[in-house]
């Protein structure tokens, strides 16, 4: 199977970078970029190397580096805005600070031809995010595009197959990205696309089957798209040696709890365990203001809760939980900023009573997942049900938890997803939900005055949830969702709707 690495240098959309590569049916495998030497790229016959972006200062002596030497294996390299800057410093090129003049967002781009840019319009719009540029390119190489304010947007050593753009191609922002990494991926490095998420499936379940061997497993089943393709995968794999662990941590959706325990205990026919632990939960959380640390309390008392059913079981030595790429990026990695700690990947305790934990999706992104859902045969209805995360409702109300809290977000998120199936307009997002702000302010209702509680919706339409812009619903769907939600949820007074995109904003509230 023919290989792209993608060489991690700390950027926010490195494992975007790897989707977008698979995307055009290729395996894209991502590593640190100090754990791999030229001897290893040139053994495993890696087809071609991407440099991913970073938050550093290539002229940082503490910044991440490559060994130069990678740049005359005779392999093909794309680097992308730290990578590309990276690619002309340690080749002789000059790298300077942008100043005032850095540039963050929609540019436009202007190219000067070369194989990068096949096919492209010699004027389109790309995605920057830089401080700082290449001011000289190294010898051999050309600059092959620009911008208004940044002089080497693109550059190119095509006698040695080297490239790099200062912008993000990868990107669903950038007009040609996609066609610009088909160019390189098939132009420049000869790839034929042989891979498939058909591939993926098959080497996964005999991977576990021999992993897991005659030993017992335990899913953490949520009932989110991720822990049911998870458990589906290792069901596949291993049948009765896994035991699905549902925990209803009273943060559910509204009828949540019972759904799922519908779902996988009757309709798949998995061994299913659910316990009801919202007390538990709300026990734990009460009086916790910071996000940070709400993920952390549930992430720690899921495993114990795990623990305590797996001693049930008997002795269970695997975990299996259905993270995701997503969850990986935004929990920080060595090199890449934290924005938010998941429940389980930042969110896990330091010790555990597993032998080791199991995350069959760890590498794909939300879409590969759903895909890997359909291949396993799930109904759509559960593969394209909206997306739920792990810490619930705890990450949706702002402040303070209380059950007061809980049952009230959770009317009024029924409310609004009932209205967006009223008004058939489920298609128009990727995901919708409803928040309660820890926010209060003067209101009318019977003509009496009222001082209660601001619920917020939100509503966003992605192709990967890296980046994702706010949904244009109906004002007549909004307007009707707020009507009900304050007559129908009592504490409840005003309603509002965000319309920030990410980034700057995440998906979740917190």
């Amino acid at each position: 199977m023919e290989k792209i690495l993608v060489l991690d240098f700390g950027g926010q959309y490195n494992q975007l970078i790897a989707r977008r590569v698979r995307e055009q049916h290729i395996y894209a495998e991502i590593r640190p970029f100090d754990r791999v030497t030229v001897a290893d790229i040139l053994e495993t016959g890696y087809k071609g190397v991407i440099f991913t972006g970073g938050p550093n200062s290539v002229y940082d002596p503490a910044s991440p580096h490559f060994d130069p030497a990678i740049l005359d294996a005779g392999v093909p390299v794309l680097g992308i805005c730290y990578g590309c800057q990276l690619m002309a410093w340690l080749g002789g090129g000059e790298i300077a600070s942008a100043g005032e003049i850095s540039e963050y967002g929609k540019v436009r781009l202007s190219h000067k031809g070369g194989k990068l840019f096949d096919g492209v319009q010699e004027t389109s719009v790309c995605w920057m995010s830089h401080t700082d540029y290449v001011r000289r390119v190294p010898k051999g190489f050309k600059v092959t595009a620009v911008t208004d304010s940044c002089p080497t947007a693109a550059m190119a050593d095509e006698k040695r197959k080297l490239y790099g753009v200062q912008f993000h191609p990868e990107v669903t922002h950038t007009e040609y990205g996609k066609a610009i990494l088909h160019n390189f991926l098939y132009g420049v490095c000869g790839c034929a696309g042989d891979w498939q998420m058909d591939d993926f499936v098959e080497r996964s379940v005999e991977y576990y089957r021999e992993k897991i061997g005659d030993k017992n497993v335990l899913c953490a089943l949520s009932g989110g798209v991720d822990s049911a393709v998870c458990a589906a995968l290792l069901h596949k794999a291993v049948g009765e040696k896994l035991t699905c662990v549902f925990v209803d941590h009273g943060l559910m959706r509204k009828d949540e709890g019972d759904f799922v325990e519908e779902t996988f205990g009757k309709a798949f026919g998995m061994k299913l365990i659910r316990i009801n632990a919202g007390e538990r939960f709300l026990t734990k959380l009460a009086g916790v203001r910071s996000p940070e640390r709400k993920r952390r309390i549930i992430g720690e008392e899921f495993i114990r809760v795990f623990e305590e059913a797996g001693k049930q079981i008997g002795h269970v030595s695997f975990l299996a939980q259905g993270t995701i790429y997503p969850d990986v990026i935004e929990s920080g990695s060595k090199n890449a900023a934290v924005i938010k700690s998941h429940h389980n990947v930042g969110g896990l305790p330091d010790v555990i009573d597993f032998d080791e934990i199991v995350e069959p999706l760890r590498d794909l992104f939300k879409d590969e997942v759903r895909a890997v859902g359909e291949k396993l045969g799930l109904p759509k209805a559960l593969v394209y049900r909206q997306p739920f995360p792990g810490p619930g409702l705890a990450v949706r109300i702002l402040g303070a938890i209380t059950p007061e809290k809980v049952r009230l977000l959770q009317n009024a998120d029924a409310i609004f997803r009932e209205e967006m199936a009223n008004f058939g307009a489920e298609s128009l997002a990727s995901q919708y939900f409803a928040v309660l702000t820890n926010a209060k302010s003067v209101g009318v209702i019977g003509d009496a005055r009222t001082y209660s509680y601001t619920v917020a919706l939100r509503s966003v339409t992605t192709e990967d949830f890296m980046t994702a812009t706010w949904t244009r619903l109906p004002f007549d769907l909004l307007e009707k969702a707020s009507s009900r939600i304050t007559n129908e949820v009592p504490g409840v007074n005003r309603v509002v709707y965000d319309i920030t995109s990410k980034p700057p904003a995440t998906v979740e509230w917190e």
